[in-house]
């Protein structure tokens, strides 16, 4: 997510559509895993990690079976290039380990530790694992285990705050292996392996510093570099600082820089980051920038999550993109920022052709640099210029993303126009290129939202960006593949709600946090969240939202099979729908009360609901729609012991589906009347009738997905209702339909669907049977 960078490597299992899926919760794939930069030094530590992974435990002596993955801790304070020495570790240990490497970094740039739940969530996604929108901590973390057994899997958990986050990310698989880098020891966390790093040795930093600062000054002087190293305490961070600034300076000699460190003392708030020696050398490297790269430099402790590509930089400090792109390569040598290595997304499977070409850089502050920049950040700005940047910044976003989704609106020429009047930066050249934009940004666009909400000194630009970010992330990814991280933004967007007293938009977070806890199964939550929902909608006053509440707390007592309380609701919806005179709504309503009252076995009630809805839709000139609501009464007739009646019906609902001119609803509708046919007796009706559905069947035009009538739909837009016809299968039925052998065939579907339709069908899943007696409240 947001505050952590998670990359996988290796996980050639995954496919194509979950690697694109994992980079947008700031997951990467990458094959090998290689740091960027140069690594030197530290082939002790190495060895004895590697040892340490084969080394038997407490477990193992005792005889037992070891119940979790063997845990190595390398522990440093920040610049001492412990994350370094892990991804070497794990580049090295990528061949044993074919499932993959999955990383992640366990606090912000703003130094408060990543909560589980939120680490959790992106591990699973690295893993291709199925991540439901709103789950808790326990929940994503047992899905996490469940998604690691049986793999072989090394996870490299980055600058860990403590055991309490180390612990529940913990495997149950003893086969992974469990690299965590953190400043002390995780006390709690058992059978761990601790490694403490020191300095370099003084060969491998000098090495180091040469390959910064070039050659020439080291050969010619090594005495000094070695002074150098000592004044830097071998800490890397501190070497690559001092080797970028001497590289910009090709005049100064080793030992002036040497005579330099030993004079100085690292600026106040600096030195408790990463001790005095990387004190001193950010404070020599920094101190040496003209004044305006000074500024753009403090300004990008403001970037989300620590990632910063030219577009942020340029709003941060107001200046055009190409000075903004040739200041973050100038920091880049000079050793303040780390470039991100960038691939180009893959296309999932059956996806169009996507462009070759990497997205635009992307670079990040490195963690024990980052709290000395805000530092400097707030001695030197004036609170309303560092709120001015953050505005530019978040302005900036909301252009990108709604350019983002405007590329796939491209069919709408009012869209085009708006596209064509976007200054060319903004402008994404194909859908392609737009969605790989949004994928390798994702995980600071997202830190941005939170950022930009916890703040609250921006909540109109918080309110823009969060409904930009959402409309994006559907437009792509579709409501289902970004749901995870739309529940997030519909909180976000109730917390500004809450905060700024808006009851209207309070309400519709509200309902949108409900529909995505239904869709996971979540429906005592979604009845809440609807409750809510509705108060915040009746102290807005919105009729719409009030209406939307009203369904929504129908539907949930329906999911839970509280007929009478979901018939309730609906009839407050409906009665509202009356007073303003929306038919179309009504139509829809009648059918929910109509299939309401059939999953309740209240075959009178529901009869009088499919009516009205029939002569709502025909008072619409709804023909599909009423032909659909007359086979739904003809079926709650025949359910009621009224065979007769259900005929006639029947006969009425195919001649509205032929008036109505679609044939795979005319098939559907001739089949419920086969059925019919079937149980009053005439079976050569019933037949007749069949091969007239197969015959319109062949006919009819393929319908993506659909494998038989069923895919006529509900039998109303909206309706809580299932399709008319029971099982599929009769468009792939051989031979000729007037054979006998046909027509037996037709008679098994039909037994068949008589005896699937209760488990096939989601209305006959929890409700009633085929009656035995007459009409109930009739």
């Amino acid at each position: 997510m947001a505050e952590q960078a998670v990359e996988t490597g290796g996980l050639a299992a995954a496919p194509p559509e979950r690697r694109l899926s994992a980079m947008g919760t700031g997951v990467r794939t990458r094959q090998g895993g290689a740091p960027a930069g140069r690594f030197v030094g530290r082939g002790r530590e190495l060895k004895a990690l590697r040892a340490d992974i084969v080394r038997a435990g407490l477990d193992t002596l005792s005889g037992r079976k070891t119940p979790r993955s063997r845990v190595l801790l390398i522990a440093g304070r920040p610049g001492s290039g412990r994350t370094a020495l892990a991804e070497e570790l794990v580049r090295r240990l990528a061949g044993e380990y074919p499932d993959g490497v999955v990383r992640a970094r366990l606090t912000g740039v703003d130094g408060e530790p990543v909560p589980t739940e939120r680490t959790a969530r992106a591990l699973l996604t690295a893993l291709g694992a199925p991540v439901p929108a709103g789950a808790g901590e326990d929940e994503l973390t047992e899905a996490l285990r469940g998604a690691l057994d049986g793999r072989r899997v090394v996870l490299l958990y980055d600058d860990a705050a403590g055991a309490e986050q180390v612990d529940p990310l913990l495997p149950d698989e003893s086969a992974c292996l469990v690299v965590a880098v953190s400043r002390g020891p995780l006390t709690g966390v058992p059978d761990v392996r601790p490694c403490t790093l020191g300095g370099l040795d003084v060969a491998a930093a000098v090495d180091l510093l040469e390959w910064y600062a070039g050659p020439t000054r080291i050969t010619c002087d090594p005495v000094a570099a070695a002074c150098v190293v000592e004044e830097c305490g071998g800490q890397p961070a501190a070497l690559v600082l001092v080797g970028g600034w001497l590289a910009a300076r090709p005049k100064m000699s080793v030992v002036d820089v040497a005579k330099r460190l030993r004079e100085l003392t690292p600026a106040e708030g600096h030195e408790g980051v990463g001790g005095r020696p990387l004190g001193r050398a950010f404070r020599l490297a920094y101190e040496s920038l003209p004044q305006t790269p000074a500024r753009l430099l403090r300004l990008l402790a403001l970037a989300p999550a620590g990632l910063v590509d030219a577009h942020t930089t340029s709003a941060l400090a107001g200046c055009s993109l190409s000075a903004a792109q040739a200041a973050l390569e100038e920091f880049t040598a000079q050793g303040f920022l780390r470039a991100e290595p960038a691939e180009p997304a893959e296309a999932p499977a059956g996806a169009g052709t996507r462009s070759c070409e990497p997205p635009a850089p992307q670079y990040r502050v490195p963690g024990c640099l980052a709290p000395m920049l805000r530092v400097a950040l707030y001695e030197r700005e004036r609170p309303a210029e560092v709120e001015l940047a953050r505005a530019r910044m978040l302005e900036r976003t909301v252009r990108q993303l709604h350019s983002c989704r405007a590329i796939t609106e491209t069919g709408d020429l009012a869209t085009r126009k708006r596209i064509a009047e976007l200054p060319r930066p903004l402008r994404f050249p194909t859908r392609e290129a737009a969605e790989e934009w949004l994928l390798a940004r994702l995980p600071s666009l997202l830190a941005a939202a939170r950022l930009a909400v916890e703040d609250g000194r921006l909540d109109t630009l918080a309110r823009r960006l969060v409904s930009a970010l959402t409309r994006a992330l559907t437009a792509h990814l579709g409501a289902e593949r970004a749901a995870p991280e739309l529940y997030g933004l519909h909180q976000l967007v109730l917390d500004v709600a809450q905060r700024c007293e808006m009851p209207l938009e309070k309400g519709a977070a509200l309902l949108n946090l409900g529909d995505l806890d239904a869709r996971a199964g979540r429906t005592t939550e979604a009845l809440e969240r609807y409750r809510e929902a509705l108060r915040a909608a009746r102290e807005s006053g919105d009729p719409y939202a009030t209406s939307r509440s009203l369904e929504s707390i129908a539907a949930a007592h329906q999911e839970l099979g509280d007929w009478q309380r979901a018939a309730d609701w609906y009839r407050r919806g409906l009665e509202l729908r009356l007073t303003r005179g929306e038919l179309a709504d009504e139509a829809r309503l009648y059918g929910r009360l109509g299939a309401v009252y059939t999953y309740a076995g209240e075959w009178g009630d529901a009869l009088r609901s499919w009516r009205a809805a029939a002569a709502a839709c025909r008072r619409l000139r709804d023909q599909p729609g009423h032909a659909r609501a007359l086979s739904e009464a003809a079926r709650v007739q025949e359910y009621a012991g009224r065979p007769q009646e259900a005929l006639r019906t029947c006969l009425e609902a195919v001649e509205s589906a032929r008036q109505a001119g679609d044939i795979r609803l005319q098939a559907a509708v001739r089949l419920r009347l086969a059925d019919t046919l079937e149980r009053l007796g005439d079976r050569p009706a019933a037949d007749l009738h069949r091969a007239e559905a197969e015959r319109l069947l062949e006919a009819a035009p393929a319908v993506s997905g659909a494998a038989g009538p069923e895919a006529a739909g509900d039998p109303l837009p909206g309706a809580a209702g299932a399709p008319i016809a029971g099982g599929g299968g009769i468009a792939g039925l051989a031979g000729t339909t007037d054979s006998k052998a046909a027509r037996k065939r037709s008679r098994n579907r039909s037994q068949e669907r008589a005896q699937e339709r209760a488990q096939d069908r989601p209305e006959d899943r929890q409700g009633p049977q085929a009656p035995k007696g007459g009409l109930r409240n009739q």
